[in-house]
């Protein structure tokens, strides 16, 4: 029988995810054979795995972390919203229904069976399950529906190290709270762990032994806020609390700026920027930064359709096609790539009312909306590079998307990657577009590449009369050595022998 440990949070944002991932690795290290685990997540970043299936990021890094292969049973309920349509509900890695939240809740005791299932194959599995919670598992208006916090921690039975977020203020208040909301299910809560100290721990001493005194909770680490990590985001969250979220870098350094849609999705897709020495990134709605920028990228969204109309709302469709014409780079991922079309259909309503849209009108492809969505793993060849120049490496991404687009395709020839379901026998299809200095594809993960995102960079730097840099920062290895260094800051500042006692181990 697998032994457990959960993280759960007193609010969204705590820290989880990257606590657990933290835990996953050190375990891994201890020669335990671990997996992660999360009944339910809604999120708009989303990885898929080997054989297809959709999950949340932040179970695919602690995958990562542990060592192992993502699979669906690590995240078997995903909600993903899609503005006023509700949120498409994804069981097992397959999208099931779009519902409102009325109807979900409806729909729990349905979820709940799914959820006890992939546990179960995890347990018989593993050495060790590492379970993370949801937002706050003291939203008393929702603890009859719950299936991710002390539904989860009751049905496994595991212990649970409460997180709490210091920097937002008022933590002694949120641990105790959060303790005193649960009632009889706080006797799962065995820890409390505050994340994100910055100063002396020292003055925070009086405070633990007082949160002790009046719950009977030891404190069992402090965590110092970590700066730069280098890590992927679980959701877009950092994205709007600082509007203008950036990375400085060097004299002569590129800029790239993301066009930050309002329903944007798997912005972790250039994560691989933030650590390229000449590049400095920028998310944003600014029509003067659009104009100015070397490189635009409009990003993949939940809802492809409304986010256009709010682009062009704010008629920043109009500094798209005015950068286009300085010549600026424009690129568009997935729904952005759909965006830079001449339009898009939805006769059946699959993602809004309205059955035809214009696109910005800078690539020659329609896109017509339907009721399958593509999710795979791929290999790509690349036919008609943006750089112009000679390509003969092959990339790796993945699809995740609903609409299919015709017109002038041909940027790249894509198969399923080499194992997945089908790759032995498929006809590769054709994707992606390009139109001068524009060009967009489906395909995610394509950043990730390094020689590829380094050929990019070296584009636009020519463009400035810079000389080309060989590829000098390698993406996979980085985001090791990052798991490395937060698993260092958690096993040097949590009491293990506590977690090791607790859980059994």
């Amino acid at each position: 029988m697998a032994k457990t440990l959960m993280i759960q949070g007193t609010g969204s944002g705590a820290g989880k995810s990257l606590i657990a991932a933290a835990f996953c690795r050190i375990f891994r290290d201890m020669g335990l054979k671990v997996a992660p685990f999360k009944s339910q997540n809604m999120a708009l970043n989303s990885h898929i795995t080997f054989d297809g299936g959709e999950i949340g990021r932040a179970q695919a890094l602690q995958a990562e972390a542990a060592g192992i292969e993502p699979s669906v049973d690590m995240n078997p309920v995903l909600l993903k919203a899609s503005g006023d349509m509700g949120s498409q509900v994804i069981l097992q890695g397959r999208v099931h229904a779009t519902m409102k939240a009325r109807e979900y809740y409806a729909f729990r005791k349905e979820a709940w069976e799914v959820v006890k299932k992939s546990y179960a194959r995890l347990v018989g599995n593993y050495d060790v399950i590492v379970i993370e919670g949801a937002g706050s598992p003291a939203e008393i208006n929702l603890m009859d529906v719950d299936i991710v916090n002390m539904a989860m921690a009751r049905h496994a039975k595991a212990p649970v190290l409460l997180v709490g977020d210091i920097d937002k203020g008022g933590v002694f208040a949120s641990l105790y709270g959060t303790a005193k909301l649960l009632g009889r299910d706080s006797r799962f809560i065995k820890a409390f762990l505050i994340n994100k100290f910055r100063g002396d721990v020292e003055i925070l001493g009086p405070g633990l032994e007082m949160i002790r005194d009046k719950t009977g909770i030891p404190v069992i680490g402090v965590l110092p806020y970590i700066h730069d990590l280098g890590l992927p985001e679980e959701d877009g969250m950092a994205l709007y609390q600082n509007a203008r979220f950036r990375r400085q870098s060097g004299s002569g350094a590129v800029r790239i700026v993301v066009v930050r849609l309002k329903y944007i999705s798997n912005f972790t897709d250039f994560d691989p920027f933030y650590h390229e020495p000449d590049v400095e990134i920028l998310y944003s709605t600014n029509a003067s930064d659009i104009e100015n920028a070397d490189l635009v990228i409009l990003p993949g969204t939940k809802n492809t359709v409304q986010d256009l109309m709010l682009l062009k709302e704010q008629a920043l469709d109009t500094s798209v096609r005015n950068a286009f014409k300085k010549n600026v780079m424009i690129m568009g991922m997935c729904g952005g790539y759909q965006m830079l079309g001449r339009r898009i259909f939805d006769p059946e309503g699959i993602e809004s009312p309205h059955p035809e849209v214009d696109g910005i009108g800078l690539l020659d492809i329609e896109t017509t909306f339907g009721k399958e969505k593509r999710t795979r793993r791929v290999e790509a060849e690349l036919m008609r590079p943006p750089s112009g120049r000679e390509a003969d490496y092959t990339l790796k991404g993945y699809e995740i998307h609903m609409g299919q687009s015709t017109g002038d395709i041909g940027m790249f020839r894509v198969k399923s990657a080499a194992g997945a379901p089908n790759s032995g026998n498929e006809t590769p299809l054709l994707d992606g577009a390009i139109n001068r200095n524009c060009w967009g594809t489906y395909l995610h993960g394509i950043f990730d590449n390094d020689l590829f995102r380094r050929e990019i960079i070296n584009t636009l730097r020519r463009r400035k009369g810079l000389a080309p840099l060989e590829p000098c920062s390698f993406y996979a290895e980085l985001v090791g050595e990052a798991i490395d260094r937060l698993a260092d800051v958690v096993r040097d500042n949590v009491d293990m022998a506590f977690i090791r006692e607790t859980m059994h181990l």
